[in-house]
């Protein structure tokens, strides 16, 4: 699926990910290829972006926002305070606060 990740500052990320998990209001939940059309409210917490490869990402260009899971290199952080997402024909857009 493509992730577009956007803030009023920039975009942060945009690329081909795995999978997406998000902090719904109503809890965390994850999204796959595939998935049924979603439109949330994000709460704070933080977004986990899995990507198959780190090819195409650049941290040193996201001013430390986006950051790399000390476990994981294929998973990536993005600390948010609150947003929207909506998933549709496997692509989803965040923007997120």
């Amino acid at each position: 699926m493509f992730l577009e990740i956007v803030t009023p500052e920039a975009i942060l990320f945009s690329s081909e990910v795995d999978s997406i998990s998000v902090p719904g209001v109503n809890g965390e939940f994850q999204m796959l290829n595939n998935h049924a059309p979603v439109v949330s409210n994000l709460a704070k917490g933080t977004v986990y972006i899995h990507v198959h490869s780190q090819e195409h990402v650049e941290l040193n260009d996201l001013k430390g926002k986006l950051t790399q899971h000390a476990d994981d290199d294929k998973i990536l952080m993005l600390p948010i305070d609150s947003g929207t997402i909506e998933l549709n024909d496997n692509k989803a857009i965040i923007l997120a606060d």
